[in-house]
């Protein structure tokens, strides 16, 4: 979060559209955030788009358009991927393979514990290519986890992989600050007197 992937989404989108490519925008319908069919950046700037939902076969839904088309889609635009199943990337792939189509997909990497969305688990083991679009902690280092945060401003440690939400619900953080926080958090709820330890030691 916070390294403008959604903004390169919708800015190379423009690009395509400036040139009079073929190109489609597509999102999971997880995010329940929009009410619209759109991929809206916080930087104020949006686009139609068509949803994915968890039982949708991309593959099939490609075949068909190009079939209806009478003309192959340039390139596929992907945003929030990490939410795709397994099953959805292979399908994305087979279309890069079958079709000749571009694909680009944009997401997270990792959950807010630090582990491998399905998504993005199965993307990185047959995506062509990796970049990875980097933004910068509080403390100068470069993010790797997105922390949810609770109502009291403390990382929260458990439930569910997916909830929405934005700068209310998630920060972006390096390895570092994360494991710190977690440390700090647990000497302060399991030390009901942490005054009294530091008179001991």
């Amino acid at each position: 979060m916070g390294s403008a992937k959604t903004a390169m989404l919708l800015t190379q989108a423009y690009n395509f559209e400036e040139r009079g490519m073929k190109y489609i925008c597509m999102k999971p319908v997880i995010d329940t955030r929009e009410k619209d069919n759109v991929i809206r950046s916080r930087i104020g700037i949006e686009r139609r788009c068509s949803w994915i939902y968890p039982d949708t076969d991309i593959y099939s839904l490609a075949a068909s358009m190009f079939e209806e088309q009478k003309a192959v889609t340039d390139w596929f635009l992907i945003d929030e991927a990490q939410f795709l199943t397994a099953t959805q990337v292979d399908q994305l792939a087979r279309i890069v393979d079958d079709f000749g189509s571009n694909i680009i997909c944009y997401g997270l990497r990792t959950d807010f514990q630090s582990r491998l969305f399905e998504g993005s688990r199965r993307l990185f083991e047959i995506a062509d290519t990796i970049d990875e679009v980097k933004s910068t902690c509080h403390c100068g280092r470069k993010t790797i986890i997105n922390a949810r945060i609770g109502s009291d401003g403390d990382f929260v440690n458990e439930g569910e992989q997916v909830e929405i939400g934005g700068n209310d619900r998630y920060i972006a953080v390096c390895r570092k600050c994360w494991r710190n926080k977690h440390i700090e958090q647990a000497e302060r709820y399991t030390l009901p007197f942490p005054e009294l330890k530091r008179t001991h030691e």
